[in-house]
């Protein structure tokens, strides 16, 4: 069965060229104009990924992504006209996977859309359960839990935290991450790595501005803080 991808934007003519290119890929393509639209939609196709345009008429994308992201957990990559950052970490901070900035080429927008569905679909080889410091994290039900406590991520926050947390005290720079998280690393988007661990430390960190978990290497990357042995 194909897997079905909600296409949300205002622009008829750009929604029709990305719906050819995604069914030449054998995907399944449902569509809205607008957020509140979307809402409907996708509360009754439940599709596997939604690509959103986040300036829209009746409801905006962020708004959509406010209110969807508390019914699930579905992967989401923006597409923005907006260059400047502040609205890209917005759309992360709220839950997106990915972002597109309006031009693009629709085959990058492909890729985007295998590797955030690669990533939100693991493969039976990599369900397993880890274990570190007092977080547990389970691949074959997607939870994790902070001191018995059940913490919500998204998929890419869950990537994160489950690649740091199978090497403590590994540094893994941005594109290692990214590269774990998408299966291809496009150049000048590193940045993204920085937003998702800011939330993530924001989750499942007692302190967020002195974290313990999720250590910084400054001019490498990050690393799951080691284990030390009793009384070192």
């Amino acid at each position: 069965m194909p897997q079905t991808i909600l296409l949300v934007d205002d622009e008829a003519k750009l929604r029709d060229m990305i719906r050819m290119y995604l069914e030449q890929e054998g995907y399944h393509v449902v569509e809205a104009s607008h957020g509140r639209e979307a809402l409907y939609v996708a509360r009754n196709e439940k599709p596997d990924l939604i690509i959103l345009d986040l300036m829209m008429p009746e409801l905006s994308g962020y708004d959509f992504m406010r209110l969807y992201s508390k019914e699930s957990p579905t992967p989401v990559i923006m597409l923005t006209a907006k260059v400047e950052d502040q609205d890209k970490i917005l759309g992360l901070e709220l839950g997106a996977d990915d972002y597109v900035t309006k031009p693009f080429n629709v085959r990058e927008l492909i890729a985007r859309v295998r590797a955030v569905l690669r990533r939100a679909q693991k493969a039976p080889i990599e369900q397993d359960l880890l274990r570190a410091a007092d977080i547990v994290l389970d691949r074959t039900g997607c939870t994790v839990h902070v001191a018995t406590q059940p913490i919500d991520l998204t998929p890419s926050e869950f990537e994160i935290l489950a690649t740091l947390m199978a090497a403590p005290g590994q540094v893994f720079s941005r594109l290692d991450l990214l590269d774990r998280m998408s299966g291809n690393a496009f150049e000048g988007y590193e940045r993204t790595i920085d937003v998702h661990v800011r939330n993530l430390r924001t989750k499942i960190e007692p302190d967020p501005r002195h974290p313990k978990y999720i250590e910084t290497v400054y001019g490498m990357g990050y690393r799951f803080a080691a284990q030390r042995a009793p009384g070192i």
